[in-house]
């Protein structure tokens, strides 16, 4: 087991169809796999590499256990799947068990799309480490429009993911009358401004003219182009200042519980990013690693993926963001917080750009509501698998330097546990798992 050139090496990653696709018969198996997979790959992604990568995936494994997330959305493929785990454990089925026990999810990108790359993707995938990771919950709230609608835009067509924005339910406990409200989540970051501009460019150009973008050097240098298009890289010329951070939006960060407090925002920034993990736009690490004199001065810490707290930083322009390139690189920091709270200024413009995990969108904003409201709380952790040489650094880590945050101290006291429970969905692969109390014989 582990040596991906041997014969039997696929083997452990394979699951039957009778796992995956409803109403198909049990059927016999002799060998439980070590580490049984589901992969999620976009076909169009990496100059439309990602189709390869899913043949390549669908000659190695059983196609029932590849997803095309341009066709299918994560969160249905999970729930059908968990559903049908449900069902065969309680038939008294022990190899679903082990299943549903040792099973990975994978969506990263692969560094080839052959399949000698691919087994020795798969190999790390099995010597992967778990490691626990923040999750973010993020809610928007404003006052139904009398005209239009405030729904957020997708570069052509809703994406399909389980970050995604969502209205709230007439149901959900977070609507109130009158007013239009958004929920979702993330792991990595939520941005907004000119860098989640140029994103929405990028993604509706690729939409309508797929054909053009075949590789990733062709990708690259048509985002830089639309990066000068859009004014990015001459964002003091061409970018209006209404657009800037201060000039859109209030923010309010809270480092403790019940505590918030005004987060100053430099008039030059025209992008901000709070982000969870060490990787921005490329794999670049926006926040870097503060020296001694900023940790004591400003109180800020390591960027550490299970802390509770979001990096917050700022950038002017595209000149700015080709720092990171360098070392020591990285943008303005300007604070680490439990929680952010934008309240944008009434009638500074009627819309913005925003991204989660990178997917853009453009939202509208009414003008003559001032009660528009973006909150990013924290609602828990979740499991990632982790390589040996991953950026991403645990504060339970032995070698990790103490850190300022206090579990204690951001109880989330005033959130009601129905609240918290009906959040947790947004962020965590588990919650895909059918509570004890729900009778699996009325799900379809």
């Amino acid at each position: 087991m582990g040596d991906c050139k041997s014969e039997h090496f696929l083997r452990d990653f394979y699951i039957p169809s009778y796992i995956l696709v409803p109403d198909l018969e049990v059927e016999p198996v002799s060998y439980i796999p070590a580490c049984p997979v589901l992969v999620f790959i976009n076909s169009r992604s990496g100059g439309q590499l990602g189709g390869s990568l899913l043949e390549t995936y669908h000659d190695l494994l059983n196609k029932d256990q590849v997803f095309d997330l341009s066709e299918e959305a994560p969160e249905k493929v999970l729930n059908k799947i968990y559903v049908k785990l449900e069902k065969l454990k309680i038939s008294g089925d022990g190899f679903a068990a082990e299943v549903e026990k040792r099973l990975r999810l994978i969506g990263k990108k692969n560094p080839g799309t052959n399949k000698e790359s691919v087994k020795l993707f798969l190999k790390q995938v099995m010597e992967a480490k778990e490691m626990k990771i923040d999750s973010w919950h993020i809610i928007m709230r404003m006052r139904a429009p009398e005209e239009g609608s405030c729904d957020p835009i997708p570069p052509l067509e809703l994406p399909q993911s389980l970050h995604a924005f969502h209205r709230v339910s007439q149901t959900d406990s977070l609507n109130m009358e009158g007013c239009h409200t958004f929920r979702g989540g993330f792991w990595n970051y939520f941005s907004m401004g000119m860098d989640a501009q140029v994103s929405y460019a990028f993604h509706s150009e690729r939409k309508l003219h797929p054909e053009k973008f075949k590789n990733q050097l062709v990708n690259q240098s048509t985002y830089a182009k639309l990066g000068c298009t859009q004014g990015w890289f001459c964002a003091s010329l061409f970018h209006p200042s209404s657009r800037n951070i201060a000039n859109l939006a209030k923010v309010k960060i809270m480092k403790r519980h019940g505590h918030w407090k005004d987060l100053h925002i430099p008039h030059s920034i025209r992008s901000i990013v709070c982000l969870n993990l060490p990787s921005f736009s490329g794999g670049l690490n926006p926040w870097g690693t503060p020296n001694k004199k900023k940790e004591l001065d400003r109180g800020l810490t390591l960027p550490y993926v299970d802390d509770g707290l979001l990096e917050i930083v700022g950038f002017r322009d595209a000149w700015q963001g080709l720092i990171l390139l360098a070392p020591k690189g990285h943008g303005t920091r300007l604070a680490q917080a439990h929680r952010i709270r934008f309240e944008f200024h009434k009638g500074a413009t009627d819309h913005t750009y925003m991204r989660i995990d990178g997917e853009p969108w453009k939202q509208p904003l009414p003008v003559d509501d001032d009660t528009v409201v973006v909150e990013i709380s924290h609602l828990g952790q979740v499991n990632m698998l982790a390589t040996p040489d991953c950026r991403s650094k645990s504060i339970q880590d032995p070698l990790a330097p103490s850190s300022h945050y206090s579990e204690e101290e951001d109880s989330n006291d005033e959130d009601s546990e129905e609240d918290l429970e009906e959040r947790r969905k947004f962020g965590a692969a588990d919650t895909f798992r059918i509570p004890d109390e729900v009778d699996i014989t009325h799900l379809s």
